[in-house]
């Protein structure tokens, strides 16, 4: 019997990108056709092992699953840490803040506390602003935190990546997009360095799905409002 394939993510609302495990019918969102795709390629059934953000890399290097599919922009501090596949996204990161309250560019935000992911692309680009304070969030439900925060006024904005924060922005009537910084950031499939022949696979099936068109149907299904960018995912 063949071994399913096990990819590892944090449980979060974060639409389109993923939903919550424990909605009805499953996960949800990009990131799982995604998963969804490679796994129906390889012909192995697909587990979602869900854990803390700060669990994944460490899960991934332990072997307890075979990869990490989870929002990771393949930044230089996790590739010393895992491989990464060619990149399934490319994204850009945006400020989201208490509607009324939003700057147009990183200038207001000096003397105002930002949280962020530690450790993440999102972190490193906060850190960047003049005069603002960054505040690491690293948690099991690391995205719902960082977003009661910013609701409860115990930060003044969260940066995160545009794929969530452009909906999120539009929908919900408490917080608004501020901007977005165009970064580019390209995003992979985690996997053990000492695992070659998992990577290998991964980024074959993924290479597949690119070429045949399925990833940019994926990509037009949950992700309408974002351009797809063909040139960059080789």
């Amino acid at each position: 019997m063949t071994a399913s394939l096990r990819l590892a993510c944090i449980d979060a609302d974060a639409p389109p990108l993923f939903g919550l495990a424990r909605a009805p019918g499953g996960r949800a969102g990009y990131e799982p056709a995604v998963g969804e795709l490679i796994a129906a390629e390889l012909g192995r059934r697909l587990e979602w092992v869900i854990m803390a953000w700060g669990d994944m890399l460490p899960a991934a290097q332990k072997h307890e699953v075979d990869a990490v599919l989870c929002g990771q922009g393949i930044i230089p501090a996790r590739l010393e840490q895992v491989d990464f596949t060619r990149p399934y996204g490319i994204f850009h990161e945006g400020i989201l803040m208490r509607r009324g309250e939003a700057v147009p560019d990183p200038s207001g935000l000096a003397g105002k506390r930002i949280a962020a992911i530690r450790a993440s692309a999102n972190y490193n680009l906060a850190s960047s602003f003049d005069g603002a304070e960054v505040i690491e969030y690293e948690s099991e439900h690391v995205y719902e935190d960082m977003l009661a925060a910013l609701r409860s006024g115990r930060v003044d904005a969260v940066c995160d990546d545009d794929v969530v924060f452009v909906p999120l922005g539009e929908s919900d009537p408490d917080l608004e997009l501020a901007f977005v910084v165009k970064t580019n950031n390209r995003w992979g499939i985690g996997v053990a360095k000492d695992r070659p022949d998992v990577r290998a696979t991964l980024d074959g099936a993924l290479a597949t799905i690119i070429a045949d068109g399925r990833l940019r149907q994926a990509w037009q299904q949950w992700l309408p409002t974002l351009e797809y960018p063909a040139g960059g995912l080789i």
